[in-house]
């Protein structure tokens, strides 16, 4: 029997591991994606809801609708460390189901709601149930990415959160009249309930229900990590394994960081001051960018279901370019920072746009690109300077920080058009907002053109 030479054992080695990646990409990704399209939706449907919500239910006027789209925020920041350490210490299989079969019964709860008070509780509990998703999922990919493929595996999940503003409003926009009366070219139509409920309980009722299917999908199909995966050959889990190994020890040749100095790293702070600019700018047009083309152009239904589906189209690109882009480049800052500075322009511009609406939708689809686009980039540089323990805490805290954007950005839209009549002055603060992350993760230092190891 010949013994293979150095050669022959390191291009088998390579090849192993060149399976094992492609492997790991197709067999999880799709998973995860699909499982965040649902989230994304469940957090987000309240911005079509409100149009007939709002009708049914007189009290929930704007700020009503602001503070309890926000209030998820604040349930969902309590959770995001501990389950990003839970997702590093014990796996993600089963953190993960327990997310989704929990905020899947909430979502569809929501469907109940008479008052705003019973409308701010299940959204705290929603967030607070589906605390940990985002940033175990970041952790999760650690695990089974090294940097070369990590920035183009980030892109392909969060292009679920564009995806998702694509797919769901036609789906939501079909469920709505349910329960309602409309005017068809001069003739008084009236929809009839569904087993007594309206079109804003069935879009709750119909996104919710599939998160606990998935989670039970989730259950049997999510391997934690490569030496779990019996779909992977014993050749390709030692590749994959020695890989993950040999960057492990390369980021923690100096000092190991614990995860409590991490917290408050300054970097990490900073980084977390970041993220908090762009979230805000994120979640206050998203939730408001209906109720917008709505009072500024008195549109319909139909028609604002089909405009909202052109800025995610936009982020869906400009997500997987960066993530493609930064991962070849090996560079980071400004694939973070130009994006951001380009949508921070376009929420700028937009409010001076009203009038014209296919001006407006330019606008509003740069700045949707600009908050989405740059977190390939930007969720690759926690991972630069910590490891294991400390970047998951850091991870957590991050996302939970910047995720508080998520409570001020609908909170400013809603306090601004209830308090002056119209958006403008809220779309420009969000501009604000967006520019003040961009300046940071500029001045950061962090997401230089890397050397190939």
């Amino acid at each position: 029997m010949s013994i293979p030479t150095p050669t022959e054992s390191s291009a088998s080695h390579l090849a192993a591991l060149d399976r094992a990646r492609k492997k790991a990409y197709w067999r999880l990704l799709p998973l995860l994606f699909l499982c965040y399209v649902i989230a994304y939706v469940d957090r987000a449907n309240v911005s079509l809801a409100k149009l007939t919500m709002s009708k049914d239910l007189p009290a929930f006027n704007d700020e009503v609708i602001g503070i309890g789209a926000g209030i998820f925020f604040l349930g969902y920041f309590l959770l995001e460390i501990p389950g990003s350490l839970i997702v590093e210490k014990w796996g993600a299989r089963k953190w993960i189901t327990r997310i989704m079969l929990t905020w899947g019964a909430v979502a569809a709860l929501t469907a109940v709601v008479q008052t705003p008070h019973q409308f701010y509780v299940v959204r705290f509990f929603l967030g607070l149930a589906e605390a940990g998703f985002f940033p175990g999922v970041i952790v999760f990919l650690t695990h089974w990415f090294t940097a070369r493929d990590r920035s183009r595996a980030v892109a392909t999940f969060i292009v679920a959160t564009p995806t998702a503003q694509i797919v769901s409003p036609k789906i939501t926009a079909y469920l709505l009249p349910i329960g309602t009366t409309e005017t068809i070219k001069g003739v008084v139509v009236h929809h009839a309930t569904l087993l007594g409920l309206q079109g804003w309980q069935w879009v709750y009722i119909t996104w919710g229900l599939p998160a606990i299917v998935l989670g039970v999908i989730v259950w049997f199909s999510l391997t934690d990590r490569p030496r779990d995966a019996k779909w992977l050959t014993t050749e390709e889990r030692d590749a994959l394994e020695q890989e993950l190994a040999k960057e492990k020890a390369r980021r923690s040749a100096g000092r190991k960081m614990k995860v409590l100095e991490a917290l408050g790293h300054p970097k990490v702070l900073l980084l977390a001051l970041a993220y908090f600019g762009c979230v805000t700018a994120s979640y206050g047009t998203e939730f408001f960018l209906p109720s917008i083309l709505d009072n500024w152009y008195h549109l319909k239904l139909g028609n604002i279901a089909w405009l909202v589906m052109l800025p995610p189209l936009l982020a869906l690109s400009g997500q997987l370019f960066v993530g493609w882009s930064s991962d070849r480049t090996k560079e980071r800052r400004y694939h973070a920072v130009v994006p951001i500075v380009i949508g921070a322009v376009g929420m700028a511009v937009a409010p001076l746009t009203q009038g014209h609406l296919a001006l407006t939708i330019i606008c509003f689809m740069l700045a949707a690109a600009g908050v989405k686009a740059y977190q390939p980039a930007f969720w690759a540089l926690p991972s630069l300077f910590l490891t294991e323990a400390a970047a998951a805490g850091s991870i957590g805290l991050i996302n939970s920080i910047g995720n508080l954007g998520g409570f001020l950005g609908p909170r400013i839209l809603g306090y601004v058009k209830t308090h002056t009549g119209n958006f403008a002055d809220g779309v420009f603060i969000l501009a604000a907002a967006m520019m003040v992350t961009a300046t940071v993760i500029f001045y950061l230092g962090l997401g230089h053109r890397e050397k190939d190891a």
